[in-house]
């Protein structure tokens, strides 16, 4: 490839549309909001990159995830309140991490040029636990952007790139480098247990992603992206000065690196390119032979507070001098130099710039508690271990299931035989994961999987037809309501199963906006999912029966081989609203039954297989009729429950 030109003068939301090309994404999203507009409007620019208009910033951040998990490399930005709202996918994409390398780019408004708040989305990072750099010129803002693709794959985690208005916007010269060659997806295997995130594979995600953290601490400090900058100018003084100006050392990241640069020329820099997780040895050696550190950041104290807690034995100031709010400036960092001058620090050699600060840490207080053992989540008050063990070991396991009669079994046992990609979602349905369904790929958050099957479908053509999407009633109106329109926006194709149980079940059976009752028990309007899907502009609707299994899978069929978006509202009751409502039981005839075992393989909890043949537990039948369907000898019939 020849490049067309070399270099040239960006700003630094260019610069990372730039990156985004040069490290081969396939698919980009957003919600368009300042300072991070420009990102997408810049890299739509570039016809190898899918890139698309979000209804929100979560949208955004779940497209972009099913991208990931199919092998695309994906970028999503947003401003930084945008990132509130994708907080829900972002938090649990730490935990299932990526295939194809993912980005987030946060763009924080310090001084809020065009936001309601300036908060530090820095913060975000060591909540979730997601490595963040942090570029200070257009040039790091694409290079920048290239590594946190090499990291998040090499660590199998999201990376957030954090940028503020004054990088965003400013402008200074990039070297072009050519596009990575290839660009191809890394293969998709199916792992549930990777990407389904119910409570049981949550526990085990969460271990992987703490030794993940500590992994990524060791690279930071050893990282290039996190680098000591000596004084950019000779020093024409005396060598008493020289040393004192050595024992004061600077740590700064994004465009605080500039103003620091400019204010303390004389001084050396430690420059954090990747400033979170917090390379504590590189900081440790840096300051090892200092008097003083000086803490150079905009907003929150978030390097300060973290770089105080190392026990350092030096003087580490910042948030004495530097305000809280507001957009930095070379002049309010220079105020701090002459503050030096004026105390005589640079003559007369060290003496304490903050005087009177406590330097003494808090030890942690450590309770006194009666000895407890700990068990499985029993706390037992008394010594019996081995007995309360063998206890245990004796309890047969009862894992969670679909209840008998459930309507979502039908489903995910039709979307079993046909072999799809299913993108799953937040609710009783979460649990055709497991053993006999094992249906989904993915559960992320509420009103994720419709996203996800959209950024599949964009990032790979070649899944047209094999994948689809389902969500409950209840969280269809929490938050699919959005995605649906995204893809109606964005042109989606996919096949959104919407399973309409008539009430919010996994919780306790509480209503939702489409039962017509409110929970003072006051009738109000009945909002239909069908309804919803067709004002937006869906032409493909149906509503099914999922009892109705052979229906269900025609309708699946047909909408699957459009080259439209198309909704089916599966909608029954759940059995739980009014259980044993029927006295017609099911029952396996003996002697018809040729024990084929594909009653068993349905999963549901009444079937049972007893000394040897296959029976039906009468208390437990809820009378649904699937199993009389799906039973190709025909015997499982009806039968008065007496």
């Amino acid at each position: 490839m020849i490049l067309e030109k070399e270099k040239e003068i960006l700003t630094g939301n260019e610069a990372i549309a730039r990156g985004a090309y040069e490290a081969g994404v396939k698919v980009a999203t957003a919600y368009p909001g300042t300072p991070s507009t420009e990102i997408l409007e810049n890299i739509s620019k570039y016809k190898s990159i899918y890139s698309q208009w979000s209804v929100n910033e979560k949208v955004a951040m779940e497209v972009a995830a099913g991208a990931s998990i199919v092998g695309a490399r994906a970028l999503v930005a947003m401003k930084h309140v945008g990132l509130n709202v994708a907080a829900d996918p972002f938090m649990t994409l730490a935990y299932t991490g990526v295939n194809g390398g993912l980005v987030v780019i946060t763009a924080d408004d310090p001084g809020m040029h065009s936001s309601q708040n300036e908060q530090d989305n820095r913060y975000y990072s060591k909540m979730a636990k997601i490595p963040m750099l942090e570029p200070s010129d257009s040039q790091e803002c694409k290079d920048f952007l290239k590594a946190s693709y090499e990291i998040s794959e090499k660590f199998d985690i999201p990376v957030l790139l954090r940028t503020t208005t004054r990088i965003s916007h400013s402008r200074s010269v990039v070297g072009f480098k050519e596009v990575i060659a290839g660009n191809e997806n890394t293969p998709y295997i199916k792992n549930s247990a990777k990407y389904v995130m119910i409570p049981a594979y949550a526990q085990i995600r969460h271990k992987d992603l703490l030794a993940r953290w500590e992994k990524l601490k060791d690279y930071s400090s050893s990282s290039p992206l996190n680098r000591i900058v000596l004084p950019g100018r000779g020093i024409d003084k005396s060598d008493k000065i020289i040393k004192n100006f050595n024992s004061i050392g600077i740590i700064a990241s994004g465009a605080c690196y500039q103003f620091a640069k400019e204010a303390f020329p004389d001084v050396s820099i430690l420059k954090l390119g990747m400033p979170s997780p917090l390379p504590e040895a590189l900081i440790r050696n840096f300051l090892k032979d200092k008097n003083v550190a000086i803490i150079v950041e905009e907003l929150a104290p978030f390097i300060q507070e973290q770089v105080q807690s190392l026990d350092l034995n030096i003087e580490i100031i910042g948030k004495e001098f530097f305000p809280e709010d507001g957009e930095f400036n070379t002049m309010i960092v220079k105020a701090l130099y002459r503050k030096f001058e004026n105390i005589g620090y640079f003559e007369n050699g060290y003496k304490k710039v903050v005087e009177n600060i406590d330097n003494g840490r808090i030890s942690s207080l450590i309770g006194m508690y009666k000895e407890k053992a700990v068990i499985d989540n029993f706390i037992v008050e008394n010594k019996n271990i081995n007995e309360i063990k063998k206890i245990i070991s004796e309890i047969p396991p009862r894992p969670p299931v679909l209840c008998a009669g459930c309507s979502h079994r039908a489903v995910f046992n039709t979307l079993k035989k046909l072999k799809l990609m299913v993108m799953g979602d937040i609710g009783c349905y979460a649990l055709a994961v497991l053993p006999p369904l094992n249906t989904l790929d993915t559960t992320l958050c509420m009103g994720a999987g419709i996203g996800q099957a959209l950024g599949v479908e964009k990032s790979d053509p070649g899944y047209k037809g094999k994948v689809v999407s389902v969500i409950g009633d209840s969280t269809f109106f929490h938050s699919g309501i959005t995605s649906l329109i995204d893809n109606v926006f964005n042109k989606g194709t996919g096949l959104i199963l919407i399973l309409d149980n008539r009430i919010t079940a996994m919780t306790g059976l509480q209503t939702n906006p489409g039962i017509g009752r409110t929970l003072m028990g006051d009738s109000t309007t009945k909002v239909m999912p069908e309804n919803i899907a067709a004002a937006v502009g869906v032409k493909n609707v149906r509503v099914v029966n999922p009892y109705n299994i052979k229906a269900l899978e025609k309708a699946i069929k047909e909408e699957l081989a459009r080259d439209e978006l198309s909704v089916i509202v599966c909608r029954q009751e759940c059995v739980l609203i009014n259980k044993n409502k029927n006295n017609v039981k099911y029952h396996i005839n003996q002697e018809t039954c040729k024990k084929c075992g594909l009653c068993i393989k349905f999963g549901c909890p009444a079937i049972e297989n007893k000394d040897e043949n296959y029976a039906i537990n009468k208390f437990m039948c809820n009378s649904c009729g699937v199993c009389a369907e799906i039973c190709p000898c025909k015997s499982i019939t009806q039968k008065e429950n007496g």
